[in-house]
């Protein structure tokens, strides 16, 4: 059985959440989980969400969602705001309480935005949250960074697939550290860089053709890997079409 995780993409509908010269939370948080919600699919992860389009559901229906689906993990994707513009940047995540596996995927979450830029503000306790406190399993709330500070503004509008799979990265960092999913899967591997500055120009390319490509970081190199496939003939045939399609290609595990 796949594991699986319920993303809520913040506010939404009549709730625009946040909102700084014009821009809405709600829009940038749907464009961030849907893109988190791809690279986690393409790892093997079954991804529900709370929502794929602009409308409103209160928090406590959207822990139900989660609680009557069954998942096993809920993440909701949000950005933050201060009472003064311009005075504050920095991501940070909310947990219900400072323990377990959602504590320890939100510190992941974290670090590995603070590798995209962001300043990393921490993990916070707050035990009244209804998405935190309603749900059933782990959650995480993850605030990428402040909607009324330019220079975060400036890295999410540049960095957003990277935001992306820094997000899926903490998310299967924790998960493959607490044993709750092994790297068993086939995968095919398309690039092998010592400078990541290499492997996202190779991401870029495959992603320009719709391949559902990656950064797999989780060694020396920094690995441009697609897909994870538990059937060798799947990964097989996407071999073949890479390399039909110019680049070089090898299957992984």
């Amino acid at each position: 059985m796949p594991y699986s995780m319920m993303l809520d993409a913040g506010h939404g509908g009549r709730d625009p959440g946040a909102v700084y010269e014009g821009r809405k939370e709600a829009d940038d948080t749907l464009r961030l989980t849907l893109a988190v919600g791809e690279i986690l699919q393409n790892h093997g992860i079954d991804v529900l969400y709370t929502r794929t389009e602009d409308v409103y559901e209160t928090p406590f229906q959207k822990a139900m969602e989660a609680n009557n689906a069954g998942v096993d993990f809920f993440l909701s994707i949000h950005r933050n705001s201060f009472p003064t513009d311009n005075q504050v940047s920095g991501v940070e995540s909310l947990v219900y309480n400072l323990s377990g596996l959602k504590y320890q995927m939100a510190q992941d979450i974290n670090e590995q935005l603070e590798s995209i830029g962001f300043v990393n503000l921490g993990v916070k306790e707050r035990p009244n949250l209804v998405v935190l406190k309603r749900t059933k399993m782990p959650a995480v709330l993850v605030e990428a960074g402040f909607i009324n500070s330019d220079v975060d503004n400036n890295l999410f509008d540049k960095n957003l697939d990277s935001i992306a799979q820094a997000i899926a990265e903490g998310v299967l960092d924790s998960l493959d550290n607490a044993g709750v999913i092994r790297d068993s899967d086939y995968r095919v591997q398309v690039g092998a860089f010592r400078n990541r500055v290499y492997a996202e120009r190779l991401l870029a390319e495959l992603m320009e053709l719709d391949y559902p490509a990656y950064i797999n970081d989780d060694g020396p190199y920094y690995r441009v890997q697609i897909g994870s496939y538990q059937d060798l003939n799947e990964a097989a045939e996407m071999e073949r079409k890479i390399k039909r399609a110019g680049y070089p290609a090898v299957i992984v595990k």
